[in-house]
Order: structure tokens, then sequence, then C-alpha cells
């Protein structure tokens, strides 16, 4: 059997619940799974939201070929990964994954991966905006994100 990862690129809100239940429920199998929410830090007070660009198609594309891997490595039996575009405010969702796999460290690894590249190889930018009105800068990709990408070679 095979199995596609579900991969949506979306403006709205995602419902967590709801993705794991539409992942998990009546499929044979699962045994574990795992979810990571990433929500918009407010940095201490200074940041009121995150500006999210993509480019539409291609970031489908590569998140899509990340669970793929994702699949194929740890042997997930449902696999769903969600990224919000658009302004979204300091403590608002911006991207979830649901990892479903028959134990819970294939689960674990299955996300940790999938959020380990996505942070480095999905064509999505950030743009800070400031708690006092202003528009900051780009975010710069951080040293720390390929270090984490770079322990699953």
């Amino acid at each position: 059997m095979t199995i596609t990862p579900t991969i949506r690129v979306q403006h709205e809100d995602f419902d967590l619940q709801a993705e794991v239940d539409r992942l998990s429920k009546g499929k044979a199998g699962i045994g574990a799974v795992v979810t990571f929410s990433g929500l918009c830090r407010d940095e201490g007070g200074t940041l009121a939201a995150l500006e999210l660009e993509h480019y539409p198609g291609m970031a489908e594309a590569e998140m899509r070929r990340i669970g793929d891997l994702a699949i194929g490595r740890f042997g997930l039996l449902g696999l769903t990964a969600i990224h919000r575009y658009g302004k979204i405010a300091a403590g608002e969702n911006i991207v979830l994954v649901v990892a479903a796999a028959p134990h819970r460290q294939a689960a674990f690894d299955g996300a940790n991966f999938v959020m380990d590249f996505l942070k480095t190889a999905a064509p999505f930018w950030k743009k800070e905006h400031a708690g006092d009105g202003t528009t900051g800068e780009w975010v710069s990709a951080k040293d720390a994100d390929d270090a984490a990408r770079d322990k699953w070679k």
C-alpha cells in the first residue's frame, strides 16, 4: 500500500484535532500519532505578527518531496503537513505536522524530520511586524536550523 502525504499551503487557520482525526480514525496499524504545531511567537511583546510568503506550486512540491522521504524512511502510515501564509498574528498557528506510525519513535522521528526540512528547504519567507507598528526585515535562515537538518544525513 502506498502512503501519500496530505500537503496544504493555505491562508486560513487549521483545526489540529480535525487533522489528527482525518489522518488516523479507522486506519489499521496506527499505534502512535505525533503532532507538532508551530505558533507565531511574540518575542517578549516586541513582535505583533509575521508575514509569510511562499512560492506557489514549488512550496507544495517541496513539502510533498519531504513528506515522501519521511514516509519511506520512518515507515509512516500517514502524514499531514500544513503551512500557512499571509499575515499571522502572535499566538496564531503557522505550521502543523501530524505523523502516524505503528510505534511512537517512528512517529516522533517522522515529525521531527519533516519540520527540520520544512524550516530549511521549503520556499517560505518571513517578515517581522513589530508591536509598535513598524515593519522589520525579512528573517534570515539560522545556522541552528541547518544543523538540525544535517543530523538526518
